[in-house]
């Protein structure tokens, strides 16, 4: 647990990891001890098409999970990751056969959060997004998709498509870690503001969307009046993407940047933060919906 720059308590939570229950290189305790070590409070442990119900490893908070790949490798014939996150049974979904569809209903009966895991990897399009129901979460970055996998860990643009469409999902960032060799694991995260580490109050916190997807920064956006404000820990970049293609205001640089605003213009529909710190490491926040 830490104190953010409001003095409120956040956890910081790992929600896509891979063991060797399924394809992951470490065991369910190996990868355990490298997010406790690397100061998690929690992880979801995510392995394919096998349900992990949770518990706990020396003090860090284990969330129940489970990731269901549907396609394999021709995006053009359709790749689909969907992550089922807090379920509180195991839905006994086969593969199979199996289609988004009915992964979400799955997710959704047995009591889960249903995360649209690296759509930009995947090579998602906003059109199949759109026609599906019961999607909770999207990953705006993947840490492994980078490493080794497609080098399209970034989601953003997807996210942008998506919210010109009018269709606004919460953006988490994911490692996704499988290799464990110091490149895919312990790097993005959600910083969750919560009553405690437990699996439910994290959970209930992700819900009600007191949370921002991070590398390391903090960073928090709100709106007051015509403007967008940005409060954040030492950064050197803060960009304020919308569906506006070009205004001077949107991109500030500096080396000690804290803090921005934003004029929102006339025909803005949505804003959202990214800010990015002096060793690289953004935060990315939600749309703002105008």
């Amino acid at each position: 647990m830490t104190t953010d720059l409001f003095g409120e308590n956040r956890y910081r939570v790992g929600l896509h990891l891979h063991t060797t229950r399924s394809d992951g290189r470490l065991s369910v305790e190996e990868a355990a001890y490298h997010y406790r070590s690397a100061g998690f409070d929690a992880v979801a442990v995510t392995d394919h098409w096998r349900y992990f119900e949770g518990g706990s490893y020396e003090g860090l908070t284990l969330i129940s999970g489970c990731e269901y790949n549907l396609g394999r490798h021709d995006t053009i014939s359709g790749v689909m990751h969907i992550l089922g996150l807090g379920m509180k049974k195991d839905p006994n979904l086969s593969r199979e056969g199996a289609d988004a569809p009915t992964v979400l209903e799955g997710i959704r009966a047995a009591g889960g959060l249903a995360v649209l895991a690296h759509p930009a990897w995947s090579l998602n399009t906003p059109e199949e997004v759109c026609a599906l129901e019961g999607i909770d979460l999207v990953e705006i970055y993947n840490t492994v998709s980078g490493v080794g996998q497609s080098s399209r860990p970034y989601s953003g643009y997807f996210a942008d498509l998506l919210a010109n469409r009018g269709v606004f999902y919460p953006l988490i960032a994911t490692d996704d870690a499988h290799f464990y060799r110091g490149e895919d694991e312990c790097k993005s995260f959600v910083s969750v503001k919560a009553e405690n580490a437990s699996a439910e109050a994290l959970l209930a916190g992700i819900r009600r969307g007191d949370f921002f997807a991070s590398q390391g920064p903090e960073l928090f956006v709100w709106r007051e009046g015509n403007e967008i404000a940005v409060r954040c820990s030492e950064c050197c970049s803060i960009d304020f993407l919308s569906n506006t293609s070009y205004a001077k205001d949107k991109m500030l640089r500096g080396e000690n940047l804290r803090e921005g605003r934003y004029t929102v213009k006339e025909w803005e529909k949505w804003v959202r933060v990214e800010v990015c710190d002096k060793m690289g490491r953004y935060a990315w926040s939600s749309a703002i919906v105008l």
